[in-house]
């Protein structure tokens, strides 16, 4: 049992990469007590410097700092490395110092004769700045920035986990995607707080390497002048060197990756990578850029600065001011294309699609293909029109008819219209191109040649005339219509004969959340206790079917609860509210 018990935590095969990633960690620990030759200090330093590049750069891409959520990791890594690094060459230093710059590999000696121009007291004091620089400025400003960080992140947390409920709850997302957020939003939480730690270990290396750097000169001089019988002066050159080029080799990998660490907690909630968004904000305002072209040509002219600096700026910032303008209009046109090319994607997919074929709409004016290309010319004002068309049916009846489609058939002949109702045609009609309606029911006839026809709204006698006639038939006192006003006067009277068809559910719903608290609880004390809300959707039909208005909609809710107790037909209740409404149907028809 114990044997089963303990295979049972015997971790299963593990990868090349995971048992070499281990590998690399006892390594570096490795580093620490086991002295190491100079060309494996040199690897090791050349690693460290090119893991702190890589770093930054992966920095300055990634679209949002959860994508890095391995920095502290990282930052622990690298700083353990450099300390160990660092460690390994104060041992080759303090034991091999005698035998000259060379003593703790070519890098470091590299670094000593190029940083430091030959004079160690040049390395002391760009070693003090690195220092100072990564310390006090970098590592102090992100360790503040991933407090508050964390602290927000923290704060936040409740409400966007209400807000994932929430959207969950509405059918808006589902289980795995709210499982996904969730995770999401753990990830946040726990790497704003690694954050807030991480920055520790670069303040206290930056310490680490002062006391490593002045070990290494005072031991190294006491060394080298007691032990292998060196002159004051050359035990403090070299090793002097040695410990400058030591300390500034950890300190430039170091501040690669602070600044990494700044750029991380910095970037925030801006989306994309670094130098997208700091160019792309700098370069909004190109006003900005030429004001700033401006002053560089005003410093160039200054008498003591140099001339080519400024100016050579004030013309980078001057063009760029001229060219953004230009690139953000070709990149709004070219944003415009995408989209309108993207939308009828989506309305092809939606023209072939099964559910689209299923879907029938409220009211629907269908034309044919000849039709189609005629009205495509006025789109603004068909729609203005139909606008006011449902407006006015919204006032004189009380609720809001649906939005009126109109679409392409070829069902329906080139020059045709047909008026759909749910899916059902009930009525069909030709448009004249080029005519003009004349309507003289049973007075006389317009003298001029044409076609009688009956009205199509109204069914009464009409005339078709060319477009010529218009001025003679008005002398007669006629009015001549065109066709838009033709089509849109039929479709009116269609959706007037259809209202009952129209009203929907949600639509008395509608209607009745949008009353006063006070017939809200009339409303209450009726619904559904003495009638349900079908029930009072028939009311309201039955109403719309006697063309009376719904509009007083806490008049007719009175008298519902007047004659509900009494009447349970929808007529007879109807019927009562009618009565109930004689003032207003009165007024409607005066």
């Amino acid at each position: 049992m114990a044997e089963a018990r303990l295979l049972e935590h015997v971790p299963e095969k593990r990868s090349v990469r995971d048992v070499g990633f281990a590998g690399g960690i006892v390594a570096i620990l490795a580093i620490l007590f086991v002295p190491i030759p100079t060309f494996l200090i040199d690897f090791g330093l050349a690693l460290s410097i090119a893991f702190s590049v890589l770093i930054l750069m992966v920095a300055l891409w990634i679209q949002k700092p959860l994508e890095f959520s391995a920095f502290p990791t990282v930052l622990l890594i690298t700083t353990i490395l450099r300390l160990s690094l660092s460690i390994a060459t104060t041992r080759l230093i303090l034991a091999h110092g005698d035998d000259g710059v060379y003593a703790a590999g070519h890098i470091i000696q590299g670094f000593s004769r190029f940083v430091m121009s030959g004079d160690f007291v040049i390395g002391i004091v760009v070693f003090v700045i690195l220092v100072t620089v990564n310390f006090v400025v970098i590592t102090k400003g992100a360790t503040r920035i991933a407090e508050v960080g964390a602290r927000f992140t923290l704060d936040a947390i409740p409400g966007k986990q209400m807000a994932i409920d929430a959207d969950l709850n509405a059918g808006l997302i589902d289980d795995k995607e709210a499982q996904r957020r969730r995770r999401e939003l753990e990830e946040e939480s726990a790497f704003f707080g690694s954050m807030d730690g991480a920055s520790k270990f670069v303040r206290g290396e930056a310490i680490a390497s002062i006391i490593i750097i002045a070990v290494n000169i005072f031991g190294g001089i006491v060394i080298g002048v007691t032990r292998h019988g060196m002159q004051l002066s050359g035990a403090a050159d070299v090793f002097t060197r040695l410990s400058v080029g030591d300390g500034l080799v950890s300190q430039i990998p170091a501040l690669v990756v602070s600044l990494a660490a700044g750029l991380l907690v910095t970037k925030g909630g801006t989306r994309g990578p670094a130098e997208r968004a700091v160019i792309g904000q700098l370069g909004a305002y190109p006003r900005a850029l030429f004001v700033a072209a401006a002053l560089m040509f005003v410093l160039a002219i200054m008498p003591g600065l140099p001339t080519l600096p400024f100016a050579t700026l004030g013309g980078v910032l001057a063009f760029t001011s001229y060219a953004i303008p230009k690139k953000l209009e070709a990149q709004r046109q070219a944003d415009v294309v995408k989209q309108k090319a993207a939308e009828q994607k989506a309305r092809d997919e939606a023209r072939n699609s099964v559910k689209e074929a299923l879907k029938t709409d409220e009211i629907e004016i269908s034309v044919g293909k000849q039709l189609a290309s005629q009205i495509r010319r006025s789109p603004a004002e068909i729609a203005n029109r139909v606008g006011k068309m449902r407006r006015k049916f919204a006032l004189q009846y009380g609720f809001v008819v649906p939005e009126i489609k109109v679409s392409e058939s070829l069902q329906v002949p080139a020059k045709s219209y047909q008026i759909r109702v749910h899916g059902t045609a009930i009525a069909t009609q030709d448009r004249r191109s080029g005519e003009l309606l004349v309507v003289y029911g049973e007075g006389g006839k317009p003298d001029v040649p044409g076609e009688e026809v009956r009205e199509p709204a109204f069914g009464m006698k009409a005339l078709w005339i060319p477009e010529s006639y218009a001025s003679e038939v008005r002398r007669e006192g006629f009015t001549p219509v065109d066709n838009l006003s033709v089509m849109l006067t039929h479709v009116s009277e269609a959706v007037r004969n259809n209202l009952t068809q129209l009203l929907s559910y949600k639509d008395v719903r509608t209607l009745l959340d949008r009353l006063d608290p006070e017939y809200k609880r009339l409303l209450d004390e009726i619904c559904p206790a003495q009638i349900s809300y079908s029930g009072l959707q028939a009311v309201l039909k039955a109403l719309l079917a006697e063309r009376v208005s719904i509009r007083n909609l806490h008049l007719i809710l009175e008298a519902i609860a007047e004659v509900v107790p009494h009447a349970r037909r929808a007529e007879q209740i109807a019927e009562h509210v009618s009565m109930r409404l004689a003032q207003q149907i009165c007024g409607d028809l005066a």
